[in-house]
């Protein structure tokens, strides 16, 4: 069988700008026309976009660039920054920042273009030219090939990825319910001492920890990766109360004694201290004797009070103390010094336990559903490839929620 031709995107798409009316002319702004910027894409949930956070009037739409482009449209981000994709359910205009995809609805479908667009993301924002930031024109996007199957089989492709998109939706959205369930258990647990019960002692949170092993922050600078390496975490890789141990990064076992003071032991509690401040992780057994980068610091308390200090560390209370000590204009961090006098509520050893128990039971089922969130990633991936890679699509069976 022939492999599908490759045709370039201006071929089978209206490709349109967009523009931004004078900012300083009241007449032009807080009208019905939606007006869409690269930054409201980045904050969408799925594919579609229905509404953007300015309009535009009619009078400021015709006193610029700017186009309505009709519901069905793929608006394609070529700047600050390049590759946010989303299908347009409403007609919107755009910010200079697009060069938004009108398909030829009788040779090409939106929802292939769409993912195709997605899957290709790092080779487009590869085609940007510019000194102060990168750009694609809309000449380049108009040379851009893409493989172009049959419109059936476009649409049939795009329908497989929606599904599994769907699952993968599913399985985020599971995750996230649970570790609001960790936090509600610990709330529900130490309600008495979360409203001020002042029978219970307290202790800075220097003093929660090992003498031997006291709060440090990373050295470690990110850098090269070394596959048999010593494993080393990034702030990027704390997720949801654990560590996503699928994109650790490894360095050379020479760096890591280098900054041997912060090696990290499994139970181990890791803190963001610059950027996003107060992201929390455990350290699972995997990762013992692994290392922090700069960004993190090591928190090492006790094993059977880890999984309390952390939760408390993530509570309302703690992350508000933390966002009022965070300073810096370019970067925000916050301060060891600071950190470590936190004072924190010294429940009973028996409730500490309960509730690391109960945790423990919601850790199970993280795992679980991140096992299984990994597994459909791994599907799409592979769909992706075989869909995009030019040859003929076989039927793919959709997976079984």
């Amino acid at each position: 069988m022939t492999a599908y031709p490759q045709v370039p995107v201006g071929d089978f798409c209206e490709i349109v700008s967009g523009a931004t009316p004078k900012t300083g002319v009241a007449d032009f702004w807080d009208g019905e026309i939606r007006w869409a910027t690269p930054k409201d894409l980045s904050d969408l949930p799925g594919k579609y976009i229905d509404d953007t956070p300015r309009r535009i009037t009619e009078t400021g739409l015709q006193s610029c660039a700017a186009t309505t482009l009709p519901a069905g449209s793929v608006l394609f981000s070529s700047r600050a920054p390049i590759g946010h994709v989303a299908i347009n359910t409403v007609p919107m205009a755009t910010n200079q920042g697009f060069k938004s995809l009108i398909p030829d609805g009788e040779r090409a479908d939106a929802h292939y273009l769409y993912y195709w667009l997605k899957a290709h993301r790092s080779h487009l924002e590869s085609l940007g030219n510019g000194a102060t930031f990168k750009e694609v024109s809309k000449t380049v996007v108009a040379k851009v090939a893409v493989p172009l199957p049959p419109l059936s089989v476009q649409r049939h492709i795009a329908q497989v990825l929606d599904h599994v998109d769907a699952l993968r939706a599913s399985r985020r959205q599971a995750l996230t319910r649970l570790e609001g369930l960790t936090q509600s258990t610990f709330r529900e647990t130490f309600k008495e001492l979360l409203d001020g019960g002042g029978r219970y002692p307290v202790m800075s949170l220097a003093e929660w920890v090992d003498d031997q092993r006291p709060i440090t922050y990373g050295i470690l600078k990110p850098g090269g990766h070394e596959p048999d390496g010593v494993p080393y975490v990034r702030v990027v890789d704390m997720k949801m109360g654990g560590i996503e141990a699928s994109a650790i990064r490894r360095t050379t076992a020479e760096i890591s004694r280098e900054y041997k003071r912060s090696i990290l032991r499994a139970g181990d509690i890791m803190i963001s201290i610059r950027g996003h401040v107060g992201r929390l992780a455990i350290v699972p057994k995997g990762l013992d004797g692994a290392n922090i980068t700069q960004d993190s610091a090591r928190i090492a308390v006790p094993s059977e009070s880890a999984r309390y200090v952390m939760e408390f560390l993530r509570s309302r209370s703690s992350q508000n103390w933390m966002a009022r000590r965070t300073k810096g204009a370019a970067v925000k961090g916050i301060n060891l010094s600071d950190l470590k006098m936190l004072e924190i509520p010294v429940p009973d050893m028996a409730l500490q336990q309960k509730f690391s128990v109960q945790a423990d039971k919601i850790d199970q089922l993280v795992a679980l559903q991140r096992l299984h969130l990994s597994k459909l990633d791994a599907l799409f991936a592979s769909i992706e490839s075989r869909a995009f890679c030019g040859e003929p699509w076989s039927e793919v069976p959709a997976p079984a929620a």
